[in-house]
């Protein structure tokens, strides 16, 4: 069964609790992107852990260092998912694991910017991360030719949990779920949309 994860890449704690008042009972996890998080601080991943208790609270922190000590901060504060990048090295990533273990609580590796996304995604796979996000970022969907089922292809290759995030729509989630995607990630299809609860 594929989740369905929401990104929320707003700007004030504000805005972000006004998106997901409304998309909270159609979605499984409530992501708080890497803008807002560097914009509205930790204090972002408290107030949405608090307003959806009952909600998985994905902390998009995309940590390239010090992976205990950023992973811990974000725990601490409430979150239930931690990235890693996957491109960081292996001790940041174990390092952001030992923490998760330490909160009873779960690490993702972004592969964004990752050159070999499946060989990545099986060596990471055995550092004790929940799944792999294969990820393509805005400026990646922007080039011309991108096509998230080079993501989808890339996931079932390499035989480990994964999410997707790219270009997740209402016409593609069908190929995401096919994919055996454990999540799907969607942003700007929802908060971006007229009616982000009839878009989720």
């Amino acid at each position: 069964m594929t989740k369905l994860q929401v990104a929320v890449d707003l700007l004030t704690t504000a805005d972000a609790l006004a998106l997901t008042n409304k998309v909270a009972p159609y979605v499984d996890i409530i992501e708080l992107g890497t803008p807002l998080i560097k914009s509205a601080g930790l204090s972002a991943i408290s107030a949405i852990k608090a307003a959806h208790p009952d909600k998985e609270v994905f902390a998009d922190l995309k940590t390239a260092d010090a992976g205990f000590l950023e992973a811990d901060l974000a725990f601490t504060a409430g979150a239930d998912l931690v990235t890693v990048l996957g491109a960081a090295g292996d001790a940041t990533i174990k390092g952001a694991v030992e923490a998760g273990r330490k909160h009873g609580k779960k690490v993702v590796a972004d592969l964004i910017g990752v050159e070999n996304r499946v060989e990545r995604a099986r060596e990471i796979a055995k550092l004790g991360v929940a799944f792999v996000e294969i990820h393509a970022g805005l400026d990646e969907q922007a080039q011309p030719g991108y096509s998230i089922q080079t993501l989808l292809d890339d996931g079932k290759i390499a035989g480990v949990p994964f999410s997707v995030a790219g270009g997740v729509k209402v016409d593609t989630i069908a190929a995401v779920r096919d994919a055996g995607a454990d999540v799907a990630v969607a942003g700007g299809a929802i908060y971006s949309a007229e009616d982000p609860a009839a878009a989720a």
